[in-house]
């Protein structure tokens, strides 16, 4: 995750005028506290310790956080970490305050952190920092993660609870393609059974099969679980042409999935996540920047971008991925129909939105409840505020972007 990726985004976002579209702040480190309301605290002190000269006395806490070839160490980890678990955080606080109604982070998303170990290139999960901020006045997340790779970080901390869906759209090969996780039978336990959604998908997966799937899920998925804020993870690497991704996506599509949560009109945090070409991870990010804002952009890149070089040789914001570096498509109507139809089957045994039922708050994935006092207090009162309605219509400023 090299940060070269999120200086093209900023300087296309800048040179296409976004900025003045939104109020943009300038991030601030998270504290060890906030970032161990989910993590470890022995596993944070490791990230604060270690670095690749010293990495030699700490051999036996490299293997107990899975620190290895797609997770290294490297000079400034902690502060790399603290500080896109900051943004986010400040992010979902904006949301929790009513400043925004959309607010964007794509330094975030990095959905395979655990609360002990890293996990393909993710040191700490910012989404799930954010969304226990969140559930601090909402009473029902949604998570969506569009990544071509599982978000079984996010996944694994809220398997148990009915307070967050999980709806994740990704490439699955149980033994070939990492994580390894996310088929239809990873479905939550607990108060949260049938809260964990998975679409295992194939290789080389079209524009309009995707977005079609993905239009007819979430709105199934709105409808039923009826949640009062949206946290989605915008992987890049599902893109066509990622080094590691392997689907013929185009980035039109890919926003148009950005687009279609955005017009249910709940309050929704926007995060980055996987990525691995950075011209087209940035295209993307400030493509979708511009949908999040409702600004049109021209496809031939303004004549001030900087570092256009790197965009040659259509210097466009739309290269056509789907016809490079193309993948079979091994996705059939009838696989997908299947997919559909696992979803559908889960979201039938959730009779309604819970609404007295939430006396459950998150389960303790971290030391959760003895961390957040005012957690149970806030439940008690939703459960009133909520009980036989639905929440009033939030208003908001004006989109938010971390830097």
């Amino acid at each position: 995750m090299k940060p070269w990726r999120l200086t093209l985004t900023n300087n296309l976002v800048d040179a296409y005028g976004l900025a003045q579209y939104m109020d943009t702040y300038v991030t601030r480190s998270a504290t060890f506290d906030e970032i161990k309301e989910f993590h470890r605290e022995d596993y944070l002190e490791f990230l604060q310790r270690v670095t690749p000269a010293k990495q030699d006395k700490f051999l036996i806490e490299i293997s107990k956080f899975n620190i290895g070839e797609d997770c290294p160490i490297f000079d400034g980890m902690w502060d790399y970490s603290s500080l896109y678990a900051g943004a986010s955080l400040d992010a979902a606080r904006k949301l929790v305050n009513g400043q925004s109604d959309i607010a964007i982070n794509w330094s975030g998303g990095l959905h395979h952190a655990k609360r002990s170990e890293a996990s393909g290139f993710c040191y700490v999960n910012d989404i799930v920092l954010a969304i226990l901020q969140l559930l601090r006045i909402h009473p029902r997340v949604l998570y969506i993660d569009i990544d071509v790779h599982h978000g079984d970080g996010v996944e694994q901390a809220f398997y148990s609870t009915d307070r967050v869906m999980t709806l994740s759209f990704h490439k699955y090969d149980k033994d070939n393609f990492f994580p390894c996780t996310g088929n239809y039978d990873e479905i939550g336990v607990g108060a949260g059974k049938h809260h964990s959604l998975n679409v295992p998908l194939k290789d080389g997966i079209e524009d309009s099969q995707y977005t079609t799937l993905f239009k007819e899920i979430v709105e199934r998925v709105m409808l039923t679980y009826k949640p009062s804020v949206v946290v989605l993870q915008c992987g890049a690497d599902s893109l066509g042409c990622d080094r590691l991704g392997c689907f013929n996506l185009n980035i039109k599509a890919h926003g148009e999935c950005v687009q279609i949560v955005k017009d249910f009109g709940l309050p929704t945090l926007v995060l980055g996540g996987g990525g691995y070409t950075p011209r087209n991870v940035s295209r993307l990010w400030a493509y979708e920047t511009s949908v999040c804002v409702g600004a049109e952009v021209t496809n031939e890149l303004p004549p001030h971008t900087n570092f256009k070089e790197y965009f040659s040789p259509d210097y466009t914001l739309h290269p056509p991925l789907s016809r490079e570096a193309r993948y079979e498509n091994k996705n059939t109507r009838r696989t997908l129909d299947l997919v559909k139809t696992k979803i559908f089957e889960q979201l039938r045994y959730i009779n309604g939105a819970p609404s007295v039922q939430m006396q459950e708050i998150p389960p303790d994935i971290g030391g959760i409840q003895g961390e957040f006092p005012l957690l149970n207090e806030q439940a008690t009162r939703l459960i009133i505020e909520y009980r036989g309605g639905r929440a009033e219509d939030r208003g908001g400023g004006s989109p938010q972007r971390e830097k």
